[in-house]
């Protein structure tokens, strides 16, 4: 059984192997991305770069940045939320049950296996605290525990909101509180059923009456039929104080991380497109989310590109299918989202939107595997991603993968969730480093 399997997996690389690779010239990034033709490959390219340590090196930062671990020894951190007082809640878990159901399903499980930490997923929540903001942890403790792959997040009015797999739940919050007790009362059951992608991402309305949830899809593409597509593919709205939801959103296949605009007070999300069209189809992206707006999932792509795979074919939704705003690069796996927030760091990276690409499975030439920086003008994107944090690739290896980023107005720190070397990294301007040295009294360094 086990030579059976091996000779199958070298038979579908061989054959994956023969794919077109991409074109280096096509433009996918920003508001107007080159799409190719497609190219729906009996097996897709399939690579992973598999894990390996850092040695004592460093994710590589832009000039006048410095980067350095806050917390290490976690259990697959996923999302983040930075507290009033300056407090990090780290999400750490693994969800998911779906079996699958193409041989080809059965070795995309093996590739993307082989990117993954062996760590056990935490389901719980970590509390970091720098009290004094010199960029290191002074407490790293369990601050919720018993969870079921955690993922989103929401601190309202002291309350806060835990977006597990099938489930929102609600803590009531004390500022400076270092655990919480008890299993927490539950909100509202989310979708859950096969959970093909378990995520379920979370933020809550300026006004704090809603909760805004992303239920990814239970397929790639309708192959598991239609019917157990309900209510997925969607982001909700919650009404937070009787737990009723309704969609907000839809034909989004997988809306992995949400944040809302504090220049428009607009909700925003990333999200993962569909696979096997090829290296350069379809690109993952950044939008705005339209109440009662449809993506195209799973009908169309970027608007109304048709996916002639999903049968049957429903031309009346692909009418009103939009494109979302900007392009992030296709099969990038975008799936952290936040915004800067008072001058951010200044310069170019003063508005716009961190967003962390945890990186490709399904093409030969990596895609993602690095932090970016979308910069914003008037509240919409205006210009080319800038790169805010890579070297997470090492030859045919990962040394890390970002997930989750939350950014510290306060501070001016970036956080940035790494799920391979199982580490949270803070990213601040050398120019604050050293303003926080003299604040302590210390010799500014020349």
């Amino acid at each position: 059984m086990i030579r059976q399997a091996a000779f199958s997996l070298t038979l579908v690389l061989a054959l994956a192997a023969c794919q077109k690779d991409s074109n280096p010239s096509l433009d996918q990034t920003g508001e107007q991305p080159q799409l190719p033709t497609q190219n729906d490959a009996l097996i897709p390219a399939m690579t992973i770069p598999t894990p390996a340590g850092w040695d004592g090196e460093l994710p590589t930062v832009p000039d006048g940045f410095t980067i350095a671990p806050i917390a290490k020894d976690l259990k697959i951190p996923r999302q983040m939320l930075v507290l009033p007082n300056g407090d990090i809640l780290v999400a750490e878990g693994r969800g998911g049950h779906a079996s699958p159901v193409r041989p080809k399903d059965v070795i995309a499980g093996i590739i993307k296996k082989q990117g993954t930490s062996a760590v056990k997923g935490g389901n719980r929540i970590t509390l970091l605290r720098d009290a004094d903001g010199d960029g290191k942890t002074d407490l790293q403790t369990t601050f919720i525990s018993g969870l079921d792959a955690p993922y989103g997040m929401a601190l309202v009015d002291g309350t806060l909101y835990v977006a597990n797999q099938g489930n929102v739940v609600s803590f009531p919050y004390t500022d400076g509180a270092t655990s919480i007790a008890g299993p927490g009362r539950e909100l509202t059951k989310l979708p859950s059923r096969i959970n093909h992608h378990w995520t379920k991402s979370m933020t809550a309305s300026p006004d704090g009456s809603k909760l805004y949830v992303g239920i990814g899809s239970n397929s790639n593409v309708g192959e598991r039929g239609m019917d157990v597509e309900e209510d997925r593919a969607v982001i909700w709205e919650i009404d937070r104080a009787t737990g009723a939801s309704r969609i907000y959103a839809s034909g989004v296949r997988n809306p992995t991380a949400l944040a809302i605009n504090p220049a428009t007070n607009q909700l925003w999300t990333v999200a993962n497109e569909r696979d096997e069209l090829g290296p350069q189809l379809v690109p993952d992206y950044l939008t705005s989310v339209k109440e009662g707006a449809f993506y195209g999932w799973p009908y169309s792509y970027y608007g109304q590109h048709v996916d002639p795979r999903i049968q049957p074919q429903r031309p009346d939704l692909v009418r009103k299918a939009i494109a979302p705003d900007y392009a992030l690069g296709s099969h990038v796996a975008a799936l952290g989202l936040d915004f800067a927030k008072q001058g951010g760091f200044g310069g170019a990276m003063s508005e716009g939107a961190f967003v962390g690409e945890h990186g490709s499975w399904n093409r030969r030439d990596p895609s993602g595997y690095k932090v970016v920086f979308v910069p914003f003008r008037g509240g919409r994107p205006s210009g080319k991603p800038i790169d805010v944090v890579g070297g997470f690739l090492k030859g045919d290896h990962a040394r890390g993968r970002p997930v989750g980023v939350a950014f510290d107005p306060t501070r001016r720190a970036l956080y940035v969730a790494d799920d391979v070397s199982n580490t949270v990294w803070r990213v601040a301007p050398k120019a604050a480093a050293r303003a926080e040295a003299v604040a302590k009294g210390a010799r500014e360094p020349s």
